[in-house]
């Protein structure tokens, strides 16, 4: 190799980084650099970067320019994703109190906070537990949901958690406390007793979006039961016009982000659209 061809392989030339280490480009055809920078309009080492990530030019548009509309996926192809929206529109109609159980990290937070601003645009309340990480530790404890049972609610909603919180379901399901979990950790064989299980990465899960933090499955959550609400006339019926569920992506990109998923396919377009929104710097919080 002569000495221009090594230059050639260095990124932007640098040879070697403070820690001694050398900085090399990914493998990628030159064909298909060339082609995304022409049809894209992108400098060379941009369209050099997304080639060695595996992204031809079939799918460098979705990649760059990533879209709701073509990349969100329908909330009844999630197993137990109907099932969880039914009793959550049966909750409202029936003027039960509902709490969230959520993680202590941003995904958990997020999410949290999400459905939190979801129930609030519909003028119902929500109670949020988020447990002490030191006293209470991860996931929900059979203590805290039964606390929740003796304030009156009727229907709990994990969030980033309760895959695996098998003992803890069960004594809230003797208690008469329904359970609706909502999570993206990898499940066992076995689910937990439960109104309904919604996580991508159950066992018989195949839909292909075991990448998503809990934050967005939440989101979808959302939009499910926002549709749900819709086919039941239930804005109608309160005079009320739906929400507007664009404004919630902000925290969809936090919780997102901060649970260090990939950021492809539906992940993607969630963080893209979500920093617009939060550009607009509409929520205090964020």
């Amino acid at each position: 190799m002569t000495g221009n061809e090594q230059q050639e392989e260095f990124l932007l030339g640098v040879e070697q980084s403070v820690t001694g280490r050398a900085w090399v480009r990914r493998p990628a055809e030159y064909r298909i650099i060339q082609a995304i920078a022409q049809q894209h309009d992108l400098p060379e080492i941009v369209a050099r970067v997304v080639a060695g990530r595996g992204i031809d030019l079939e799918h460098a548009a979705t990649f760059l320019t990533p879209t709701l509309r073509e990349a969100l996926p329908n909330p009844s192809r999630f197993k137990d994703m109907d099932k969880a929206c039914a009793r959550v529109a049966e909750a409202i109609e029936q003027g039960q109190k509902i709490a969230v159980f959520g993680d202590y990290d941003v995904d958990g937070a997020t999410s949290s906070a999400l459905l939190k601003r979801f129930f609030a645009a519909l003028s119902q309340e929500l109670i949020i537990y988020i447990p002490d990480r030191i006293k209470e530790g991860y996931g929900p404890s059979a203590k805290a949901l039964l606390e929740l049972k003796s304030r009156g609610v009727d229907l709990v909603i994990t969030v980033d958690c309760g895959i695996v919180s098998f003992a803890p379901l069960q004594a809230a399901q003797e208690a008469g406390l329904d359970v609706i979990v909502i999570d993206h950790h990898q499940a066992e064989p076995r689910l937990p007793d439960a109104v309904a299980v919604v996580n991508p990465n159950r066992i018989d899960e195949d839909e292909g979006y075991g990448q998503l933090a809990a934050v967005g499955v939440t989101f979808i959550f959302a939009v499910g039961i926002n549709r749900l609400l819709r086919q039941k006339n239930w804005y109608a019926d309160q005079n009320m016009d739906p929400p507007d569920l664009m404004k919630l992506l902000d925290l969809v990109a936090l919780g997102t982000i901060c649970d260090v998923v990939p950021l492809v396919g539906v992940n993607r377009a969630l963080v893209a659209q979500g920093l617009k929104v939060m550009a607009n710097r509409g929520n205090a919080g964020i």
